[in-house]
């Protein structure tokens, strides 16, 4: 008597959608990938412009701390980056480590890394559907809507799978696909609002610092209530901009719910005292404030700034001017857009789901990547994560559809 092949159907074409395809699709069971764009992977394209920074090198115990909550990192044990550059080079693609400890594929943009993995994943009989679009899921059964060239829908219509992964993304860069409507389908019991994470915070500057715009705060120490974070931070026309800021984005969050207002302190010269500071900035009598800011030891970037976040009476003391440059307040109106933001926080709470990321409502369907409730910062810990999940969600399903067999 023949056996009916098992279905699964991956909504979503992102990092976690396709490593839930490739865990499953080896294992004699029916992988349909949908789409709502009109190809896969967009977001991986995006972040691989400049060279894609697929994990990071440092020891597992400390890589796993990044995360919020702590059993994402759970996942990413199962699939860390000992695993992910050994996939790679499954793949064909030699990867490297850079000096910040971050690994990189050797040829450093995303394409080919995707088209061979794009590749393989139809070799190995996984269907992709493109301009589908998800509406709904009830039960076993997907609703989809069939889009065209300019996104209107020129069909519409329903099916039934074993098993159903949603990997929809999260809320950010909605023109690559991740537009968030998804929380629609759910209660508002399993979701924590999505809000923008790894994004820049914004103040409006006066005109004269337009010059220093685009421009780093070289090594400096970013404080937010009790966390710091040294770095490079980036001075943009809205504000500023780094992967020092966003560390501390889960600090600023709570600043903004106690407050309504971001407070930053920056350190511009973490490497010096203040007494060794003050020595050199005191040294020669009737110098302008620029020339003893200068001595002490700030760029025109860093007394540009000092300027503009002090007030004009305290540029006559040079003490205080000098204090400042160990603790210098800001103070910042909030987070730029949600679509701006690298990655988002929120999404479907890990409470709503059980043992393989399944849906405890609803044991037809899985979630993994950005749809969940997670942070993590830059630095390949993202990418890391959302693989992870893929590889957690794929054995989950799996996991699901034997025992299916078994009870049949």
């Amino acid at each position: 008597m023949k056996t009916h092949q098992k279905s699964v159907a991956i909504i979503g074409a992102g990092a976690s959608g396709l490593m839930a395809a490739e865990t499953l699709s080896t294992q004699g069971v029916s992988v349909y990938v949908y789409e709502q764009m009109p190809t896969a992977g967009r977001k991986i394209l995006m972040a691989g412009k400049t060279g894609l920074n697929i994990s990071h090198s440092e020891p597992l115990d400390l890589f796993i701390t990044r995360y919020q909550p702590h059993a994402i990192g759970d996942f990413v044990r199962t699939f860390n980056a000992k695993d992910i550059r050994a996939w790679l080079s499954c793949l064909g693609i030699d990867s490297y480590v850079g000096s910040s400890g971050r690994i990189f594929p050797v040829e450093m943009k995303a394409s080919k890394f995707l088209r061979a993995w794009l590749s393989r994943l139809t070799k190995q009989g996984v269907s992709f559907y493109y301009r589908h679009r998800c509406v709904g899921v009830a039960d076993d059964v997907v609703s989809f809507e069939r889009l065209d060239k300019y996104g209107k829908v020129i069909d519409e219509f329903s099916q039934k799978f074993d098993a159903v992964i949603l990997a929809c993304g999260g809320g950010s860069y909605a023109r690559l696909g991740s537009d968030g409507l998804w929380q629609n389908w759910f209660c508002a019991e399993a979701l924590t609002p999505l809000y923008a994470s790894n994004v820049g915070i914004i103040r409006t500057w006066s005109p004269f610092i337009q010059h220093i715009f685009g421009q780093p705060l070289k090594r400096v120490k970013a404080s937010v209530g009790g966390e710091s974070v040294y770095g490079d931070i980036i001075i943009s026309h809205y504000g500023m901009e780094s992967g020092v800021i966003y560390q501390l984005n889960r600090a600023m969050q709570d600043q903004i719910i106690r407050c309504g207002k971001i407070s930053l302190t920056l350190d511009l010269l973490p490497h010096k005292s203040f007494n060794e500071i003050a020595r050199v900035g005191h040294r020669t009598k009737k110098q302008s404030l620029n020339n003893a800011l200068r001595k002490a030891g700030l760029d025109p970037v860093k007394i540009a700034l000092m300027r503009e976040c002090t007030q004009k009476s305290d540029w006559s003391d040079l003490n205080k001017m000098l204090s400042f440059i160990k603790r210098l307040p800001i103070k910042f109106d909030g987070f730029r857009p949600i679509d701006e933001a690298i990655s988002t926080g929120g999404g479907i709470k890990l409470s709503a789901l059980s043992d393989g990321l399944q849906f405890k409502n609803n044991p037809h369907v899985f979630v993994a990547g950005e749809m969940l409730d997670w942070e993590a910062p830059t630095g390949g810990y993202l990418l890391t994560a959302c693989l992870a999940m893929g590889h957690v969600v794929g054995n989950g399903v799996m996991n699901f559809l034997n025992d299916m067999t078994k009870t049949v």
